[in-house]
C-alpha cells in the first residue's frame, strides 16, 4: 500500500452513476486498489436522476472523467448517448462500464463476464446445464445472454410473464439459444426446478435490510442444485442458507461484484488490481464475519 495518498490538481476521476447510488460498494473497493498501485485517481459515486442522464453523460466528457460504471436504472437508457458499444453488450441491451477516450465514450458490460468467472472459480461448469433464473431484469438479461452460449437450456421467470417472454425471445433470436420465459409462480417454479442444474436469483428479494426474505421456498430446493445469488449484502442470503442446509453448492454475488470490477479496472487502467484487497475492504465495511 502506498504510504501517502494526496489528491492534487493532477488527480483524475473514475465514478459510478445510478439512482439511488449511496449503497454502492464500488468506491469502497476501487479506492484502496487504486492507492495500492500508486495510481493518481479517485473513485466517487454520483446519484443521477433519470431525467438528468443525458446531462450526466455530457459531464463525463466535459469534466474528463476517465471511466464510469453504470448501475440501475441507467444500464439501458444510457446506451443512446454513447459513441461505441461492444457488440455483445449491444445485443444484451445493457452496459455497465463506460471508458472515456478524449471525449469518445466506449461501453461494454462486465456483469456477465464477472459472473462467468465466479462460476469458473467455484468449479461450476455452465456447459450443457439447465439454468433457471428468478427474475428477468438487467442482471438476468446480461448473464443469460453470455451463459446461453454454453447452457443446454435457460428459463427466465418473472412475476410479469410478458417481460420474461419478451427478453427470452430476444435472446433466442440474437443468440440462437434454447431459452424461454415463464411466469414466476410457485407451481411453475416447483415444476421447473426439478429439471434444473443451476438456480440463479436475479431479484432483490433477500437484500439488506430484508434479510429474512427469500424468493423461493426451501422445500422446493434439491441437493443437486448449484445456487447463485447475485445479492452481495448480506453475503449469505436466506436463499443461500436454505440451499446449503439442503446440500446445495452456493455462490455469493460478492464474487461477481469483485470480478466485474476487476475487469473494468483493467480496461480503464491497463493494470490488474488486488482482488483480495477489494473483497476484504467490502467485507470489512459490511462487517461480515
Amino acid at each position: 500500500m502506498a504510504e501517502k495518498y494526496t489528491i492534487t490538481g493532477h488527480t483524475k476521476v473514475f465514478c459510478i452513476i445510478g439512482h439511488p447510488v449511496e449503497h454502492s460498494m464500488s468506491p469502497t473497493m476501487w479506492n484502496p486498489a487504486l492507492q495500492e498501485l500508486g495510481l493518481d485517481y479517485v473513485y466517487v459515486a454520483y446519484d443521477v436522476h433519470p431525467d438528468n442522464l443525458e446531462k450526466a453523460v455530457e459531464a463525463i466528457r466535459v469534466f474528463g472523467i476517465r471511466g464510469a460504471n453504470v448501475t440501475i436504472p441507467h444500464k439501458n437508457p444510457i446506451m443512446k448517448f454513447l459513441d461505441e458499444i461492444d457488440p455483445i453488450a449491444e445485443k444484451m441491451g445493457a452496459i455497465n462500464t463506460v471508458k472515456n477516450e478524449d471525449g469518445y465514450l466506449k461501453a461494454t458490460n462486465t456483469d456477465a463476464p464477472g459472473a462467468k468467472k465466479s462460476f469458473i472459480d467455484a468449479g461450476c461448469s455452465i456447459e450443457g446445464k439447465s439454468i433457471l433464473f428468478l427474475g428477468s431484469g438487467g442482471a438476468a438479461r446480461s448473464i443469460a445472454y453470455l451463459f446461453s452460449e454454453e447452457a443446454k437450456k435457460i428459463v427466465l421467470t418473472d412475476i410479469i410473464e410478458e417481460r420474461a417472454v419478451i427478453i427470452a425471445n430476444e435472446i433466442k433470436k440474437n443468440m440462437d439459444a434454447h431459452i424461454e420465459g415463464k411466469i414466476a409462480n410457485e407451481k411453475n417454479i416447483a415444476n421447473l426446478i426439478k429439471q434444473t442444474d443451476i438456480l440463479i436469483n436475479a431479484t432483490p428479494i433477500g437484500m439488506y435490510p430484508n434479510i429474512d426474505l427469500t424468493p423461493i421456498s426451501k422445500d422446493l430446493l434439491h441437493d443437486e442444485l448449484f445456487v447463485f445469488d447475485v445479492i452481495y449484502n448480506p453475503m449469505e442470503t436466506k436463499l443461500m442458507k436454505d440451499a446449503a442446509e439442503v446440500g446445495c453448492e452456493t455462490l455469493s454475488g460478492l464474487d461477481m461484484l469483485i470480478n466485474q470490477g476487476v475487469i473494468a479496472f483493467e480496461w480503464f487502467t491497463g493494470k490488474t488490481p488486488n482482488s483480495k484487497l477489494m473483497k476484504n475492504k467490502i467485507i470489512e465495511f459490511l462487517g461480515i464475519k
